[in-house]
Parts: C-alpha cells; structure tokens; sequence
C-alpha cells in the first residue's frame, strides 16, 4: 500500500498552480503532493474517523462490493457508496466495476500533509 501526501492550499492557489503546469510554466516536483485541498476542514472530512476506517477494512478484508464493505463496517450502503465515490474523485480509493457490482479497492492507508 503506497503513501499519498496531500497538500492543503486555498482554491485560488490551485487554480494558479494548475494553470501553470498546463501552461509548461511549472514543473512539479516528484514529492509535490498529488491531492489537494483547499482547507484543513474539507481535509478532515474526507478523512475523517469513519473514513480511515472504511479504507482499513478495504485493505484488510478486500470485500467484493460496497454491499459487503458495508456489512464489515456496520453503515448502510448507501451511505458507504456516497462516501467511496467522494474519496474516489480524490483518487483515495478506485471503484472497479464489475457486472453489476462496484468493487471497492483502497489506494492508500498512509497520508502525508503538506500545508502550503
């Protein structure tokens, strides 16, 4: 399981320094962070508790759908699939599709945080 530095930066900031990568006008740096956000509060939210929580249980038991993550970890399906896809956009967690069943797979369990 790899480590993901995350860096915290006002929306503004992100904006500017995606612009310039799109331009050629900045290169990132092999230790950038690679997931942004854009406070310490939306940062805590995604990773909250529950949510560490969810992506051990990914990690260790490898359910075969959200049903079953669900199961593990005693919350509704529900709520754990709306709670996967907002990790996903943040590339947290990958939703592998598979027939009719989403497969959850965790990217990481370790963070690192950059404040910027």
């Amino acid at each position: 399981m790899k480590i993901i530095k995350i860096g915290i930066m006002p929306q503004e900031n992100i904006r500017e320094r995606t612009l310039a990568i799109a331009r050629g006008d900045y290169q990132p740096k092999p230790g950038d962070p690679k997931v942004w956000f854009t406070s310490m509060k939306s940062l805590a939210e995604v990773l909250s508790d529950d949510n560490r929580a969810l992506l051990r249980a990914i990690a260790t038991s490898h359910p075969a759908s959200i049903a079953e993550l669900a199961s593990i970890v005693g919350r509704q399906p529900g709520n754990v699939s709306r709670t996967l896809k907002t990790m996903s956009r943040y590339g947290l967690v990958k939703l592998e599709r598979d027939k009719n069943v989403v497969i959850p797979h965790a990217v990481a369990e370790e963070f690192h945080i950059v404040a910027a």
